[in-house]
Order: C-alpha cells, then structure tokens, then sequence
C-alpha cells in the first residue's frame, strides 16, 4: 500500500468515526498530503465539520475542499426565513457586536462589517453556519487595525513560546495588522494551532500561514 493510499484510508477513517459527518457520500483522494474532499453532504455545518475532521489526520499538508450542500426538502428554508434567523442568532450572541450584517441569496449568507478582534468574527460565522437551510457562508468581516506592528509579532511569538508544541522554526512577521507565519512543524494540528494563536492576538487583522508540515 502506497503512502497516499494509506492516507485516503485514514482519512475515511476519521471521517467514519466523526458523529456528526455522515460520510457515506463523501469522496476522498489522496496526492502527495493533499487531500481532495469531493461529493456531498445535507448541511453547510456537516461540511465545515468533514474539513476539521481531515485536517486532524496525521499526514494532511492541505485540504482541497469541494463538497456540495444539498439539502433535503424538509430543510430548506427561503432566504427571508434564512436572514430573520441569522439576525435573531446573532443577536443573542454576546460575543458578536451589532456592527456585523447580513445578507442571504440562495441559501447562502454573507456577513459583513467590522469588528474589533478575530473571536468576534469567528463567533459570527460559527452561529450562522448551522441554521437550517444554509448552503453557505462568506465571511467577509473585516477586523480593525490598531497595533504597533513591532509588538504584534512579539506578542504572537510570546505566546508560541508558551504553547506546548512550540518549535523555534516557526517564524512571525507583521506589517500593520498582517501577519505571516513560516517555517516547519511535524503535523497540521501544529500548523493549526500556530495559525489560531497569531489570529488571538490583538490587533490581528489576517493571517497568512505557509508554515510547512514535515
């Protein structure tokens, strides 16, 4: 069995034994760690849940994402309904502050404006991305920029340094609230981990990672 066939059965794996994937139509193929997911699933949360699975699997360098959201009758919903809900959710959030909005064109919802720090943006996906009747989510929430770009990357290096994984190839660059990670780590949980802790960081206003998995 070759490395790549190894990996696609891993990766079914993993995707079999995460309960809330239900993998029957999902395709998997495998090419040098990159790994293509193909095929379909009934809701928009299954498929960011079928990516996440994969990432953790030992071996992935990079996730092609092509499943398609098709949606069984009794869950689809008109875009009205979609939006009324979207802004009932975000509402009752308290993370996520009024400045974010929201549009709705054929199941899938785009949000919009700014906020002060990248949890706030990522609470307001993860509330709309498991309502019913979502396709799809375009996350287009901006962050505001107000740090120093000196302190950015030591604040971000200070808290590598206090992960448990944290390896002295990784490097952090910043201009403004840009920030760019480089360097190797041994899995893509690794890679994960040093992209989320950059995006904590205050001021963080995106995240370029080209950390390399060994």
């Amino acid at each position: 069995m070759t490395n790549d066939e190894k990996l696609k059965k891993s990766v079914l794996d993993e995707l079999t034994w995460e309960p809330s994937v239900t993998a029957a139509h999902i395709g998997v193929a495998a090419d040098n760690g990159v790994v293509t997911l193909s095929g379909h699933v009934d809701t928009f949360a299954q498929k960011h849940a079928a990516e996440a699975a994969v990432r953790r699997v030992k071996g992935v360098k990079a996730v092609a994402e092509e499943i398609d959201v098709r949606l069984p009758f009794a869950s689809k919903r008109a875009d009205d309904q979609i939006a009324a809900a979207a802004v009932d959710r975000l509402t009752w959030d308290t993370v996520v502050p009024d400045s974010v909005k929201v549009t709705v064109e054929d199941g899938r919802i785009t949000l919009g404006g700014e906020v002060d720090a990248y949890f706030q943006k990522s609470a307001a996906r993860a509330a709309v991305g498991s309502l019913f009747g979502v396709v799809g989510v375009n996350d287009l929430i901006t962050i505001k920029s107000r740090v120093n770009t000196v302190e950015l990357g030591d604040t971000i290096e200070h808290a590598l340094h206090r992960s448990w994984f944290f390896d002295p190839a990784i490097n952090v660059s910043a201009e403004g609230g840009r920030v760019h990670l480089t360097g190797a780590v041994n899995s893509p949980h690794e890679r994960q981990v040093a992209a989320m802790t950059a995006w904590a960081a205050p001021g963080a206003t995106s995240v370029q990672n080209d950390i390399r998995v060994n």
